[in-house]
Protein backbone atom coordinates (compact mmCIF):
# COMPACT_ATOMS: atom_id res chain seq x y z
CA UNK A 1 0.00 0.00 0.00
CA UNK A 2 1.76 3.10 -1.16
CA UNK A 3 1.55 6.26 0.90
CA UNK A 4 2.99 8.39 -1.94
CA UNK A 5 1.05 11.48 -2.90
CA UNK A 6 -0.86 12.07 0.38
CA UNK A 7 1.93 13.65 2.35
CA UNK A 8 0.52 17.19 2.25
CA UNK A 9 -2.29 16.31 4.69
CA UNK A 10 0.24 16.41 7.53
CA UNK A 11 1.12 20.04 6.94
CA UNK A 12 4.60 21.29 7.76
CA UNK A 13 6.49 18.62 9.71
CA UNK A 14 9.58 19.11 11.85
CA UNK A 15 11.82 16.04 12.03
CA UNK A 16 13.55 16.42 15.39
CA UNK A 17 16.98 14.81 15.57
CA UNK A 18 20.45 15.32 16.99
CA UNK A 19 19.93 16.86 20.41
CA UNK A 20 22.52 16.93 23.17
CA UNK A 21 22.50 13.37 24.53
CA UNK A 22 25.28 10.78 24.28
CA UNK A 23 23.34 9.17 21.41
CA UNK A 24 23.47 12.34 19.30
CA UNK A 25 25.38 10.79 16.38
CA UNK A 26 22.97 7.86 16.10
CA UNK A 27 20.03 10.27 16.27
CA UNK A 28 21.48 12.33 13.41
CA UNK A 29 21.69 9.19 11.26
CA UNK A 30 18.17 8.09 12.17
CA UNK A 31 16.75 11.55 11.61
CA UNK A 32 18.29 11.98 8.18
CA UNK A 33 16.89 8.60 7.09
CA UNK A 34 13.40 9.55 8.31
CA UNK A 35 13.59 13.01 6.74
CA UNK A 36 14.62 11.64 3.34
CA UNK A 37 11.83 9.04 3.44
CA UNK A 38 9.19 11.63 4.32
CA UNK A 39 10.35 13.88 1.50
CA UNK A 40 10.11 10.96 -0.92
CA UNK A 41 6.50 10.54 0.21
CA UNK A 42 5.65 14.15 -0.54
CA UNK A 43 5.60 15.38 3.07
CA UNK A 44 6.59 18.99 3.70
CA UNK A 45 9.27 17.82 6.12
CA UNK A 46 12.20 19.81 7.51
CA UNK A 47 15.09 18.62 9.64
CA UNK A 48 15.55 20.36 12.98
CA UNK A 49 18.69 19.67 15.02
CA UNK A 50 17.09 20.05 18.43
CA UNK A 51 18.85 22.44 20.77
CA UNK A 52 17.86 24.29 23.92
CA UNK A 53 16.10 26.84 21.71
CA UNK A 54 13.84 24.18 20.17
CA UNK A 55 10.50 25.80 20.99
CA UNK A 56 11.66 29.12 19.53
CA UNK A 57 12.76 27.36 16.32
CA UNK A 58 9.47 25.47 16.03
CA UNK A 59 7.41 28.62 16.58
CA UNK A 60 9.42 30.56 14.01
CA UNK A 61 9.02 27.74 11.49
CA UNK A 62 5.25 27.54 12.03
CA UNK A 63 5.36 23.75 12.12
CA UNK A 64 2.14 21.75 12.41
CA UNK A 65 3.52 18.52 13.87
CA UNK A 66 6.79 16.87 14.86
CA UNK A 67 8.38 13.52 14.06
CA UNK A 68 10.58 12.83 17.08
CA UNK A 69 13.78 10.93 16.26
CA UNK A 70 15.73 12.04 19.32
CA UNK A 71 17.52 9.23 21.16
CA UNK A 72 18.50 9.45 24.80
CA UNK A 73 18.11 12.09 27.46
CA UNK A 74 16.40 15.32 26.55
CA UNK A 75 14.52 13.81 23.62
CA UNK A 76 13.42 10.32 24.59
CA UNK A 77 12.79 10.85 28.29
CA UNK A 78 9.70 13.07 28.26
CA UNK A 79 11.46 16.44 28.29
CA UNK A 80 10.78 17.32 24.64
CA UNK A 81 7.40 15.60 24.79
CA UNK A 82 6.33 17.83 27.68
CA UNK A 83 7.48 20.92 25.80
CA UNK A 84 5.53 19.89 22.71
CA UNK A 85 2.43 19.21 24.83
CA UNK A 86 2.79 22.67 26.34
CA UNK A 87 2.60 24.38 22.94
CA UNK A 88 -0.01 21.96 21.56
CA UNK A 89 2.14 20.52 18.76
CA UNK A 90 1.19 16.93 17.79
CA UNK A 91 4.16 14.54 17.79
CA UNK A 92 5.04 10.93 17.15
CA UNK A 93 5.61 8.33 19.81
CA UNK A 94 4.93 8.11 23.53
CA UNK A 95 3.82 10.95 25.76
CA UNK A 96 5.58 12.31 28.82
CA UNK A 97 4.90 9.40 31.18
CA UNK A 98 5.65 6.66 28.65
CA UNK A 99 8.83 8.38 27.51
CA UNK A 100 10.07 8.98 31.06
CA UNK A 101 9.40 5.40 32.18
CA UNK A 102 10.88 3.92 29.01
CA UNK A 103 14.09 5.88 29.55
CA UNK A 104 14.30 5.01 33.26
CA UNK A 105 15.31 1.36 33.24
CA UNK A 106 15.07 1.08 37.03
CA UNK A 107 11.54 2.43 37.45
CA UNK A 108 10.31 0.59 34.37
CA UNK A 109 11.51 -2.68 35.88
CA UNK A 110 9.88 -1.78 39.21
CA UNK A 111 6.61 -1.29 37.34
CA UNK A 112 6.91 -4.61 35.53
CA UNK A 113 7.88 -6.36 38.75
CA UNK A 114 4.87 -4.91 40.56
CA UNK A 115 2.57 -6.08 37.77
CA UNK A 116 3.98 -9.60 37.89
CA UNK A 117 5.74 -9.42 34.52
CA UNK A 118 9.04 -11.33 34.26
CA UNK A 119 12.21 -9.22 34.43
CA UNK A 120 15.64 -10.28 35.79
CA UNK A 121 16.36 -9.45 39.46
CA UNK A 122 18.16 -6.14 39.87
CA UNK A 123 19.69 -3.63 42.25
CA UNK A 124 20.12 0.13 41.97
CA UNK A 125 23.72 1.30 42.45
CA UNK A 126 24.13 4.84 43.71
CA UNK A 127 27.02 4.45 46.13
CA UNK A 128 29.83 1.98 46.71
CA UNK A 129 27.97 0.24 49.54
CA UNK A 130 25.29 -0.85 47.02
CA UNK A 131 27.80 -3.16 45.32
CA UNK A 132 27.37 -5.74 48.09
CA UNK A 133 23.64 -6.09 47.39
CA UNK A 134 24.34 -6.33 43.67
CA UNK A 135 26.91 -9.08 44.18
CA UNK A 136 24.32 -11.01 46.19
CA UNK A 137 22.28 -11.36 42.98
CA UNK A 138 24.97 -13.76 41.78
CA UNK A 139 27.37 -13.48 38.87
CA UNK A 140 27.45 -12.85 35.97
CA UNK A 141 25.73 -9.47 36.08
CA UNK A 142 24.91 -6.81 33.52
CA UNK A 143 25.73 -3.28 34.67
CA UNK A 144 24.25 -0.30 32.84
CA UNK A 145 23.43 3.40 33.28
CA UNK A 146 19.77 3.83 34.17
CA UNK A 147 19.12 6.67 31.71
CA UNK A 148 21.19 5.81 28.63
CA UNK A 149 20.45 3.84 25.47
CA UNK A 150 22.39 2.18 22.63
CA UNK A 151 24.22 0.05 25.24
CA UNK A 152 26.34 3.07 26.19
CA UNK A 153 28.29 2.45 29.41
CA UNK A 154 27.18 -1.18 29.70
CA UNK A 155 29.37 -4.06 30.91
CA UNK A 156 29.01 -7.75 31.63
CA UNK A 157 30.85 -8.64 34.86
CA UNK A 158 31.88 -11.95 36.41
CA UNK A 159 33.31 -11.00 39.82
CA UNK A 160 33.26 -8.25 42.48
CA UNK A 161 36.37 -6.51 41.12
CA UNK A 162 34.86 -6.23 37.64
CA UNK A 163 31.58 -5.09 39.21
CA UNK A 164 33.29 -2.13 40.88
CA UNK A 165 35.01 -1.16 37.63
CA UNK A 166 31.75 -1.46 35.66
CA UNK A 167 29.93 0.71 38.21
CA UNK A 168 32.60 3.39 37.84
CA UNK A 169 32.33 3.24 34.03
CA UNK A 170 28.53 3.48 34.03
CA UNK A 171 28.68 6.31 36.58
CA UNK A 172 30.46 8.47 34.01
CA UNK A 173 27.18 8.60 32.12
CA UNK A 174 24.63 8.53 34.94
CA UNK A 175 24.58 8.89 38.73
CA UNK A 176 22.05 6.03 38.82
CA UNK A 177 23.35 2.62 37.70
CA UNK A 178 21.49 -0.67 37.38
CA UNK A 179 22.95 -4.09 38.13
CA UNK A 180 20.85 -6.88 36.64
CA UNK A 181 21.24 -10.64 36.88
CA UNK A 182 22.64 -12.03 33.64
CA UNK A 183 20.29 -14.29 31.69
CA UNK A 184 21.86 -17.02 29.57
CA UNK A 185 19.76 -17.50 26.49
CA UNK A 186 18.72 -15.96 23.21
CA UNK A 187 17.96 -12.29 22.67
CA UNK A 188 14.88 -11.04 20.83
CA UNK A 189 13.32 -7.69 20.12
CA UNK A 190 9.67 -6.90 19.49
CA UNK A 191 8.79 -3.74 17.60
CA UNK A 192 5.35 -2.24 18.17
CA UNK A 193 3.48 -0.06 15.71
CA UNK A 194 0.09 1.53 16.51
CA UNK A 195 -0.83 -1.16 19.02
CA UNK A 196 0.39 -4.10 16.93
CA UNK A 197 3.48 -6.23 17.58
CA UNK A 198 5.61 -6.77 14.49
CA UNK A 199 7.49 -10.02 13.79
CA UNK A 200 10.19 -10.76 16.35
CA UNK A 201 13.86 -10.43 15.46
CA UNK A 202 16.48 -12.70 17.02
CA UNK A 203 19.86 -11.06 17.61
CA UNK A 204 23.13 -12.97 17.45
CA UNK A 205 26.59 -11.53 18.07
CA UNK A 206 29.97 -13.13 18.78
CA UNK A 207 30.62 -10.30 21.25
CA UNK A 208 29.90 -10.67 24.98
CA UNK A 209 26.52 -9.00 24.42
CA UNK A 210 24.69 -6.79 21.94
CA UNK A 211 26.77 -3.69 22.68
CA UNK A 212 27.22 -0.37 20.86
CA UNK A 213 29.72 -1.81 18.38
CA UNK A 214 27.48 -4.80 17.63
CA UNK A 215 24.54 -2.46 17.06
CA UNK A 216 26.13 0.11 14.79
CA UNK A 217 29.49 -1.06 13.42
CA UNK A 218 30.04 -4.83 13.46
CA UNK A 219 29.42 -6.87 10.33
CA UNK A 220 29.35 -10.04 12.45
CA UNK A 221 25.97 -9.29 14.06
CA UNK A 222 23.16 -11.46 12.71
CA UNK A 223 19.51 -10.47 12.60
CA UNK A 224 17.14 -13.41 12.15
CA UNK A 225 13.61 -12.65 11.00
CA UNK A 226 11.74 -15.02 10.93
CA UNK A 227 13.21 -15.50 14.39
CA UNK A 228 13.05 -19.30 14.40
CA UNK A 229 10.44 -19.71 17.15
CA UNK A 230 7.25 -21.67 16.61
CA UNK A 231 4.20 -19.51 15.89
CA UNK A 232 2.58 -20.04 19.30
CA UNK A 233 5.65 -19.05 21.28
CA UNK A 234 6.37 -16.04 19.06
CA UNK A 235 2.78 -14.87 19.50
CA UNK A 236 3.08 -15.25 23.28
CA UNK A 237 6.24 -13.16 23.33
CA UNK A 238 4.66 -10.53 21.10
CA UNK A 239 1.71 -10.21 23.48
CA UNK A 240 4.07 -10.00 26.47
CA UNK A 241 6.00 -7.23 24.74
CA UNK A 242 2.80 -5.33 23.96
CA UNK A 243 1.67 -5.69 27.56
CA UNK A 244 5.02 -4.46 28.85
CA UNK A 245 5.07 -1.53 26.43
CA UNK A 246 1.52 -0.47 27.24
CA UNK A 247 1.98 -0.84 31.00
CA UNK A 248 4.94 1.54 30.80
CA UNK A 249 2.79 4.11 28.98
CA UNK A 250 4.22 3.46 25.54
CA UNK A 251 2.23 4.56 22.50
CA UNK A 252 2.54 5.05 18.75
CA UNK A 253 5.64 3.02 18.08
CA UNK A 254 8.55 1.56 19.98
CA UNK A 255 10.47 -1.57 20.80
CA UNK A 256 10.74 -4.01 23.69
CA UNK A 257 13.88 -6.09 24.21
CA UNK A 258 13.66 -9.47 25.91
CA UNK A 259 15.63 -12.63 26.54
CA UNK A 260 14.48 -16.23 26.38
CA UNK A 261 16.43 -18.45 28.75
CA UNK A 262 17.34 -22.10 28.29
CA UNK A 263 14.06 -23.16 29.94
CA UNK A 264 12.08 -21.04 27.43
CA UNK A 265 11.23 -18.50 30.17
CA UNK A 266 11.02 -14.94 28.80
CA UNK A 267 12.63 -12.01 30.64
CA UNK A 268 11.83 -8.39 29.83
CA UNK A 269 14.90 -6.16 29.60
CA UNK A 270 13.92 -2.66 28.53
CA UNK A 271 11.70 -0.40 26.42
CA UNK A 272 12.80 1.91 23.63
CA UNK A 273 10.24 4.63 22.87
CA UNK A 274 12.28 6.23 20.05
CA UNK A 275 14.16 3.28 18.50
CA UNK A 276 16.93 3.73 15.96
CA UNK A 277 16.06 4.21 12.31
CA UNK A 278 19.51 3.67 10.78
CA UNK A 279 20.48 1.01 8.25
CA UNK A 280 21.43 -1.25 11.21
CA UNK A 281 18.20 -0.61 13.11
CA UNK A 282 15.65 -3.20 14.15
CA UNK A 283 12.24 -1.56 13.71
CA UNK A 284 12.70 -1.11 9.93
CA UNK A 285 13.74 -4.78 9.69
CA UNK A 286 10.65 -5.94 11.56
CA UNK A 287 8.43 -3.66 9.48
CA UNK A 288 9.88 -5.07 6.29
CA UNK A 289 9.09 -8.59 7.51
CA UNK A 290 5.50 -7.40 8.06
CA UNK A 291 5.31 -6.08 4.49
CA UNK A 292 6.08 -2.41 5.13
CA UNK A 293 8.97 -0.71 3.38
CA UNK A 294 10.78 2.18 5.08
CA UNK A 295 8.60 4.87 3.51
CA UNK A 296 5.41 3.08 4.56
CA UNK A 297 6.80 2.66 8.06
CA UNK A 298 7.59 6.35 8.60
CA UNK A 299 4.24 7.37 7.13
CA UNK A 300 2.40 4.95 9.42
CA UNK A 301 4.26 6.42 12.40
CA UNK A 302 3.41 9.94 11.26
CA UNK A 303 -0.25 8.95 10.88
CA UNK A 304 -0.45 8.34 14.63
CA UNK A 305 -0.21 12.12 15.11
CA UNK A 306 -3.50 12.72 13.31
CA UNK A 307 -6.62 13.42 15.44
CA UNK A 308 -8.48 10.52 13.83
CA UNK A 309 -5.57 8.09 14.06
CA UNK A 310 -6.70 4.62 15.11
CA UNK A 311 -4.41 3.65 17.95
CA UNK A 312 -5.15 0.86 20.37
CA UNK A 313 -3.19 2.52 23.16
CA UNK A 314 -3.46 6.32 22.79
CA UNK A 315 -0.99 8.34 24.77
CA UNK A 316 -2.09 10.76 27.41
CA UNK A 317 -2.99 13.62 27.58
CA UNK A 318 -3.23 14.09 23.80
CA UNK A 319 -2.99 17.86 24.12
CA UNK A 320 -1.33 18.09 20.74
CA UNK A 321 -4.07 16.13 18.99
CA UNK A 322 -6.75 18.35 20.54
CA UNK A 323 -4.91 21.44 19.36
CA UNK A 324 -4.92 20.12 15.81
CA UNK A 325 -8.75 20.01 15.67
Amino acid sequence: MSQMGDGKRFGKVAVLYGGWAAEREVSLQSGRAVLEALLRCGVDAHGVDAGRDLLTVLAAGRFERAFVVLHGRGGEDGVVQGALDLVGLPYTGSGVIGSALGMDKYRCKLLWQGAGLPTPPFELLQRESDLTAAAALGFPLMVKPVHEGSSIGMSKVDDPTALAAAWQLASRYDMAVLAERWVSGKEYTAATLAGVALPLIRLETPRAFYDYAAKYHADSTRYLCPCGLDAALESRLQQLALQAFTLAGGAGWGRVDLLLDEAAQPWLIEVNTVPGMTDHSLVPMAAQAAGLDFEQLVMRILETTLPAASEEYPREPQAGADAAN
